[in-house]
């Protein structure tokens, strides 16, 4: 089973291999990983996937819980929440098949960025699940080249929406200085 974790983090260099280095050293495998500021600068959102039974997932947070930069784990298992992931497709789209190609792409809500004479390259964004289906309708044409962001995920509740340096300063009386 397939579990979403965020954490937010201190914004500093190396956070990010002494993650992925705890997870990888207890075997955990990442499905997923996404990285990026939050609205606060001095600190990090990683919001990863990875594969495991409920024990796994626990024992995934608390091995987070207990590093040094990570200011809060958040587990999305039974919570409601909205996730999305980005992906750029480059599709292989002579003249003839370029308005099938466009047509399909209108349907998944998707956008062409980019038309050369050979290929189209297409935005796309939503549920992994959105994306797969994407992908399996654009196989007969040719997918040339792909890439994908990860999973980012945002709890639709209001409960854990508690300014992070507060939350940090609680913690830690020396963060906030």
């Amino acid at each position: 089973m397939k579990h979403v974790i965020s954490a937010v983090v201190v914004n500093q260099p190396g956070v990010l291999a002494q993650i992925s280095g705890m997870l990888a050293s207890r075997a955990y495998n990442i499905d997923s990983l996404a990285v990026g500021e939050t609205e606060n600068p001095e600190f990090s959102r990683i919001t990863f996937v990875v594969s495991g039974t409920d024990r796994t997932l626990d024992q995934v947070r608390k091995q987070l819980e207990k590093l040094i930069p990570v200011v809060r784990v958040v587990d999305f298992a039974n919570r409601e929440f909205v996730e999305r992931d980005l992906m750029l497709m480059k599709v292989s789209a002579c003249a003839v098949k370029r308005a099938e190609v466009k047509e399909l792409v209108e349907i998944f809500r998707g956008n062409i960025v980019d038309v050369a004479s050979n290929h189209v390259m297409i935005e796309i964004s939503g549920k992994e699940q959105k994306l797969e289906a994407f992908i399996d309708l654009m196989r007969p044409f040719g997918i040339l080249e792909m890439v994908r962001t990860g999973r980012i995920a945002l709890l639709r509740s209001n409960e854990e929406n508690v300014d992070i340096a507060e939350r940090a300063a609680h913690e830690d009386p020396t963060a906030a200085a």
